[in-house]
């Protein structure tokens, strides 16, 4: 039986730097202050950075929402 992915987290994998600022529309400057400030939290493999898909959909989360 094939599992249906209900949210983007539940995909798992990582994105890459690339990946998230196009899936999030922000470059890669607001991508590191994220980062930086503690709000998004990333994993190193070597040189590449990478986001997990649950770190990702919990830092849109928590977005503030536009009234």
């Amino acid at each position: 039986m094939m599992k249906v992915v209900n949210s983007f987290a539940e995909a798992g994998g990582l994105l890459t730097v690339s990946e998230f600022c196009k899936w999030a529309s922000i470059g890669r400057t607001k991508l590191y202050a994220e980062m930086n400030a503690g709000r998004l939290i990333a994993k190193k493999f070597g040189s590449r950075t990478l986001i997990p898909r649950a770190e990702a959909q919990k830092w849109m989360e928590q977005l503030p929402t536009k009234h």
